[in-house]
């Protein structure tokens, strides 16, 4: 039986599943963020949904993406006061943003190749 490690590598060998995982990485990436903001402020979910008036199992479907619908920006405000957070939404020009990301990593490999040399 494969470990989860190697089942995904080898799914992410095919292009397809590459292009979608690829395509998915910015929603984990956010999801992700309320995750750790929960776990730093030692709150479990039901915990959140007591604060912010909901259930648990609507904090579990926002926490995993999985939900029909997107929450709303005031759910998701209301989640991370809840928190004691504050949510930041921001347009990122994509354009100046990926130029600024292709050069973090050209400088990651170049320090990489002067640590080995």
């Amino acid at each position: 039986m494969l470990t989860h490690k190697e089942l995904k590598t080898s799914a992410l060998e095919r292009a397809d599943v590459k292009a979608e995982y690829d395509r998915l990485d910015e929603e984990f990436q956010f999801l992700d963020e309320f995750l750790k903001a929960r776990t730093a402020a030692g709150v479990t979910q039901a915990e959140v949904a007591e604060r912010i008036g909901t259930t648990q199992s609507a904090i579990a479907r926002l926490e995993s993406g999985r939900g029909k619908h997107s929450p709303s920006i005031a759910t998701l405000e209301k989640y991370a006061h809840a928190l004691g957070c504050r949510l930041e939404l921001r347009l990122v020009n994509e354009t100046v943003s990926r130029k600024v990301e292709d050069q973090r990593t050209r400088t990651i490999g170049r320090s990489k190749k002067l640590s080995a040399a």
